[in-house]
């Protein structure tokens, strides 16, 4: 689940008591990368110093961010309600603090069976003579951790269970476009943990680059991937390896076979939960030709049923900012400049362009889009939805590989045929078969992109082996299998032996 970063917004004084003049008013940019630098040390300092991170330890570290996040979890809904100025508190105690949760306790659950060394097959002969391998998965130090608007808890807490389960200390960066959730999110952090364990920074781009050029031992970057762009640039500088979690336009595929009305009965949930600002929402539908008119129907029916009202109801997100809902109407605008049918899904035949301290858009379906729309090569991330359709299903393949690798590819139907054709002559980071989204809520199924909509993956077992050193270990038979292989100089009989064994078909 990502978002992008931009600019920042507009400094707040601290304090109107203690009203500052301008060259006191904030801290410098330097001040905050000598702070970081300097966090980063003692972090560093202080993983060296503890030597083996025992279970124990990494349990304590994880159970105290499931206690801060019960603890906050009024707190934080009124936070992001803030921030996006209507968030429905039930979204953000399922999706941030949730599934925040969740990971942590995943982890806590099996970290000792993901501690333990995974014995390796050793090669003949010398595995008849006592050679022994095996791998341990060891601590990287400290791992740098950037987060986003969309969801802005869980996307420093579901990487943190790794971090924290893999041994490691962690140094976060969150948006700067939820800085009523960052604020708490600095409290919590403050509350739950030493600076030497994990440390917060907030701030708008300038800090984010700062923090981005830091010699992390690993870092886990969540946003936009012009942003990851530069990322990967900055971390080049230091050699620090990198996870991107993504996005792109993730499609949805409905069969022939598929019953329509539960079909998008779940995509329209998903599309509408968070306003569609979910990297993994559906961003457009692949529907055959003859069932265009009942699709539309299905979904008008299934949001009518969700929202009957939207402007002045709380359970219906605002778009996060300005920028974005400029950018979404854009998208519209120029759609309808180029005749292309809109359809709102207003129930209550509201008026949006009254709306008062929100920026809400309707669920908004666009039937048979011109490919070359603007709104057809970039990612949504908002509550629009295009449909187009084909007359074969093997169109839709043909589509989807046409396409940068989304996230998500999801299909709906019960034709085996078609399934397997889906995900196995198309890629994308996963795949949800009859449902959307739900894959990311799979604690066991690693998440991530591919190409554009990602590099590597996290959750569970796959999070605490990407934040980890799988080191390898070897310990050799007491006997001298060199010099018995012929191996060692001067060579004879035995080294062609030897030789004549490797080069056998």
């Amino acid at each position: 689940m990502r978002a992008s970063i931009e600019p920042p917004s507009a400094p707040q004084s601290h304090s109107e008591k203690h009203t500052m003049n301008a060259e006191q008013q904030l801290p410098t940019l330097g001040d905050s990368e000598q702070k970081m630098n300097s966090t980063l040390q003692m972090q560093r300092d202080a993983y060296l110093k503890e030597g083996i991170v025992s279970a124990e330890i990494r349990i304590d570290r994880l159970q105290r961010g499931v206690d801060v996040l019960i603890k906050y979890n009024e707190k934080i809904t009124d936070a992001l309600n803030t921030d996006f100025t209507c968030r429905p508190r039930e979204v953000t105690l399922l999706t941030d603090v949730g599934a925040g949760i969740a990971p942590m306790k995943h982890a806590i659950k099996h970290l000792r069976s993901w501690m333990k060394p995974e014995k390796r097959p050793t090669m003949f002969p010398f595995n008849l003579v006592g050679g022994r391998s095996r791998i341990e998965y060891q601590p990287l130090g400290v791992v740098g951790i950037i987060a986003p608007w969309n969801f802005p808890v869980n996307m420093v807490f579901a990487p943190l269970a790794g971090v924290l389960a893999a041994g490691n200390r962690a140094m976060i960066k969150p948006s700067e476009f939820t800085p009523a959730t960052s604020a708490l999110m600095a409290e919590m952090i403050a509350e739950a943990y030493d600076p030497a364990e994990v440390a917060i920074f907030d701030g708008g781009p300038e800090v984010g680059q700062a923090f981005s050029n830091l010699p992390f031992d690993h870092m886990i970057f969540t946003g936009a991937t012009s942003i990851a762009r530069h990322i990967l640039t900055a971390a080049a500088r230091n050699l620090v390896p990198v996870t991107l979690e993504l996005g792109g336009k993730s499609p949805v595929v409905i069969s022939r076979s598929a019953d329509i009305e539960k079909s998008l009965g779940r995509i329209m949930t998903g599309k509408t939960l968070n306003a569609g600002q979910i990297c993994l929402a559906p961003d457009y539908l692949l529907v055959p030709e003859e069932k265009l008119h009942e699709v539309i129907a299905a979904a008008q029916k299934e949001v009518a049923q969700m929202y009957p009202r939207i402007l002045d109801n709380p359970q219906y997100t605002s778009v996060i900012n300005e920028r974005h809902f400029e950018r979404l109407n854009g998208y519209l605008a120029e759609a309808s400049e180029r005749g292309q049918k809109i359809i709102p899904i207003n129930p209550a035949k509201e008026d949006f362009s009254t709306q008062q301290g929100t920026l809400k858009i309707p669920p908004t379906l666009i039937p048979e889009p011109a490919d070359d729309l603007k709104m057809m090569e970039e990612e949504l991330f908002g509550p629009l939805l295009p449909i187009r359709t084909y007359n074969n299903f093997e169109e839709t393949i043909s589509y989807i590989n046409s396409k940068p690798r989304p996230l998500a590819a999801y299909y709906f139907g019960d034709d085996k045929e078609e399934e397997a054709a889906l995900i196995s002559r198309t890629t994308s980071g996963g795949v949800c078969i009859n449902d959307v989204i739900m894959q990311v809520a799979q604690e066991d199924l690693p998440f991530g992109g591919v190409g554009p909509s990602g590099m590597g993956a996290y959750h569970g077992l796959k999070g605490f082996q990407t934040f980890s050193h799988a080191k390898s270990i070897y310990r050799q038979a007491s006997l001298n299998i060199a010099k018995l292989g012929g191996m060692l100089p001067p060579y004879g009989k035995a080294t062609e032996s030897t030789i004549k064994m490797q080069l056998k078909k």
